[in-house]
């Protein structure tokens, strides 16, 4: 049964449907798995075993009266940002540490509506804001390549349940890179769909009290998992308006399902965002394994606008979002310290304060702008399949809470770079509003995993899966990292 946990989603569905496998017996062995793991990780950091074992009854029950469901039985955790009814959802804040749902999020509703049982959250950082998964409620979470390193944030705990067998699969969410770069750290598959594909009504953050029917900009939902199919079969029930009864408006299949003839753009070198050498080898060997396929790479498409250009008005949209949730001395305090820095600065300082303090002006000029980036982006994909740049510039990183996110530092070979550079390969898709998949690719020197940011058209999320699946194939896939080992 232990190896049994670290197969694919569709591998135990297929177990479930054939007769031989209870969703009892998988809940089960799923809860002794965090029981024995989870002490070390850190990654679990909430469970509801009586409802759990309640739905996994009713799953069994539906499978023998052949009305199963599409995730029936599949034993989940939630990322500790979204709400699941009767359990608390703090998003790593103080504040919440108290606060039970009244209801699920609507990813979550659609997740149980379709038969998967909830038994568990998963860790964040404070407020779903950091690149590491760590806070004041709930502590640190180790990732299971090596426990001295964290596995990513903000998805990070949902990253190392799945990394672990702790869980089929995983609902994260993402805003900047918090589903890829824990993807990458940990060897997982992950998707960032498309902006308002997935309803991200009953995410926090937003603070409950401010939640709106529409979806924040820029955030989106989208799940973990070990395999690139169960990327797709997960999609196919999250897609959606907020009412889980309400089906997904029709989105695009996949353009091709095979590499040949395949349009790839690669861009790995830019001056603006260096990435360590093992990551861009991850990158490269992507891209030869659609090539020797028969997919036609081209190393020099680009959209009709700079990186620069891209990433500094999503800089500017994702610190205005974080910055709405502090409080105001906490914003004061951000814009006191890029104070005297000149009108332009594309520095991290200078566009968190924008951020923190968007004017009026600079938002219209902001949103202007974008718009003309949106609209590349479309001409772009007219003429390109997919793009296959970095999920993040380096692999895991040791744990560093220094206060002051400023003060951290990034090893890139043999110099450092800002902390926040984290943000600028992820800020091509999420400024863009488009779908990127992160596949694993290789184990880089230091032995921990390095993989691939597939970038697609919005709206065609099953491209950028097609193509992670296709990768799954040619470069080996999931890899169980050490501490899955019981």
């Amino acid at each position: 049964m232990s190896d049994l946990l670290l197969q694919p989603a569709h591998v135990l569905l297929a177990r479930l449907d054939e007769g031989g496998l209870t969703a009892a017996d998988l809940l089960e062995a799923t809860l002794e798995r965090v029981d024995t793991l989870n002490p070390a990780l850190n990654a679990v950091v909430r469970t509801d075993r009586d409802a759990a074992r309640r739905a996994a009854a009713e799953s069994d029950a539906r499978r023998k009266a052949g009305q199963a469901l599409p995730l029936d039985g599949l034993p989940i955790t939630i990322k500790d940002g979204f709400d699941v009814a009767g359990m608390v959802t703090a998003s790593g804040a103080p504040v919440y540490k108290d606060r039970v749902a009244e209801s699920d999020a609507a990813a979550v509703a659609r997740l149980r509506a379709a038969g998967a049982v909830i038994c568990g959250k998963t860790n964040v950082p404070f407020f779903c804001g950091d690149f590491q998964s760590y806070n004041p409620v709930y502590g640190t979470t180790n990732n299971p390549w090596d426990a001295g390193r964290s596995p990513g944030g903000s998805s990070g705990g949902a990253a190392v349940a799945v990394a672990t067998g702790m869980s089929a699969f995983e609902l994260g969410s993402d805003l900047g890179g918090s589903i890829r770069w824990p993807a990458q750290a940990t060897g997982v598959f992950g998707l960032k769909t498309t902006w308002d594909l997935v309803s991200t009504w009953g995410h926090v953050p937003p603070p409950p009290e401010r939640r709106t029917e529409r979806n924040g900009e820029l955030t989106v939902a989208g799940p973990l998992a070990r395999s690139a199919r169960d990327l797709g079969l997960v999609l196919d029930v999250i897609a959606g308006p907020r009412d889980p009864s309400t089906p997904a408006a029709p989105f695009a299949p996949a353009r091709k399902t095979s590499a040949r003839g395949l349009r790839v753009a690669l861009w790995i070198d830019e001056s603006l965002a260096p990435v360590d050498s093992s990551v861009a080898a991850a990158v490269r060997k992507a891209a030869d394994a659609l090539a020797d396929q028969g997919a036609i790479i081209d190393e020099t498409a680009r959209p009709p606008f700079s990186l620069a250009e891209a990433y500094e008005i999503y800089a500017v949209l994702n610190h205005a979002i974080v910055a709405s949730g502090l409080p105001e001395k906490v914003r004061d305090k951000i814009v006191a310290a890029a104070a005297g820095l000149p009108k332009g600065d594309l520095s991290h300082r200078a566009l968190q304060a924008r951020g923190a303090r968007l004017a009026a002006d600079d938002f219209a000029d902001i949103s202007a702008r974008r718009k003309a980036v949106i609209a590349g982006w479309a001409s772009f994909f007219d003429r390109t399949d997919v793009l296959l740049c970095p999920p993040a510039p380096v692999g895991a990183i040791p744990h560093d809470h220094n206060p002051d996110i400023h003060g951290r530092r990034l090893k890139v070979d043999d110099r450092e770079i800002p902390y926040l550079d984290f943000l600028v390969w992820s800020s091509l898709a999420t400024g863009g509003n488009l779908p990127a998949a992160v596949a694993p690719v290789l184990r880089a020197s230091d032995g921990l995993p390095r993989g691939v940011q597939i970038v697609a058209g919005a709206f065609e999320d099953r491209s950028a899966v097609a193509v992670a699946r296709i990768l799954e194939e040619a470069c080996g896939g999931f890899v169980a990292p050490p501490m899955t080992r019981v």
